[in-house]
């Protein structure tokens, strides 16, 4: 992992349990930028052998959230206010990965939005956009 909010984020992301069973990883963090990947794994698929939705909104609402995070002090932390997705395509693939980006950082709000792409083999396809609001609260 890369970027110079690394340290930060890698600890609070070490936390998540939801992360850590989906089987994700950092890789990525920059000013406003974050980047998460992670297997679609038997456990996170849906009836038809795609990864499920939820794992699609999973990477991309922590990837938005911890975007929103390397823009607040060290003393803040952050929740999702509210965050909606549009699913484009299936997600076929080995793995995902989740790119979030703040559209507007602010003291009360931080709009963030999250794109989501599923990789089989070279090949990436779009399978989810993301917009949302996180909200600073106390760490």
């Amino acid at each position: 992992m890369t970027g110079e909010h690394s340290d930060r984020i890698a600890a609070s992301f070490a936390k998540q349990a939801m992360m850590q069973t989906l089987g994700a990883r950092l890789v990525e963090t920059g000013q406003g930028r974050v980047v998460i990947e992670a297997p679609i794994l038997p456990l996170a698929t849906q009836q038809q052998g795609h990864g499920h939705a939820a794992l699609s909104f999973a990477l991309g609402d922590t990837a938005a959230g911890y975007a929103a995070l390397t823009m607040l002090p060290e003393d803040a932390e952050v929740v999702t206010a509210e965050i909606k997705i549009n699913l484009t395509a299936p997600a076929r693939g080995q793995r995902l990965r989740a790119t979030g980006q703040v559209v507007k950082p602010g003291r009360r709000l931080v709009v963030v939005t999250a794109e989501v792409v599923a990789i089989d083999g070279d090949h990436e396809k779009l399978v989810a956009v993301m917009q949302g609001t996180m909200v600073p609260v106390p760490a």
